[in-house]
């Protein structure tokens, strides 16, 4: 069941890292002048969504580790996948497991650059801002990813299989 645990929330994981990384809502205005948003590569307001004309330095680090997470996820999930097709079954889980794991800390870290830099950035003035729905779905993405990668590692810990065995021909 670890291993299948695994997939599932390494799949779901990376999905919603992906639906994190490129929408447009991870701040939502509510209140006059009117609604907005932002995301991590787009603002929207007035019913026109355009690129940042100025990002700062933070998002731009939260781009890059939502970006690595991303491709360490897709990474993870593929070493994963391929365990099936491979003789050394035990040491492809383990590095599975532990791209999985670096996934959710690159999520994790580019989450929390994003949180502290959005509140030092708006500063007094953010309480007609709320985190939205693409910013939630970043830190499910993180407790999945992290899960996926637990989970592989525990598999690859149980495999009881011969060719798996790390002290073969002993």
């Amino acid at each position: 069941m670890p291993a299948g645990g695994a997939l599932l929330c390494g799949a779901a994981g990376l999905g919603l890292l992906l639906a994190a990384t490129a929408t447009r809502c991870w701040l939502q205005r509510r209140a006059p002048p009117g609604p907005a948003s932002l995301g991590l590569w787009h603002g929207c307001g007035g019913g026109l969504c355009r690129p940042h004309p100025r990002t700062p330095a933070l998002w731009e680090a939260t781009r890059v580790l939502m970006v690595l997470s991303v491709l360490t996820a897709a990474a993870g999930l593929a070493l994963g996948v391929s365990i099936m097709a491979s003789a050394a079954r035990r040491a492809r889980a383990r590095l599975a497991g532990g791209t999985l794991l670096l996934a959710g800390l690159l999520a994790l870290l580019g989450l929390s650059v994003y949180t502290a830099g959005t509140l030092s950035l708006l500063g007094t003035g953010h309480t007609a801002w709320r985190f939205s729905w693409s910013y939630i779905l970043g830190w499910i993405a993180v407790v999945l990813t992290s899960s996926a990668g637990v989970f592989r590692l525990c598999a690859a810990a149980k495999d009881p299989s011969p060719e798996s065995s790390e002290v073969a021909g002993a």
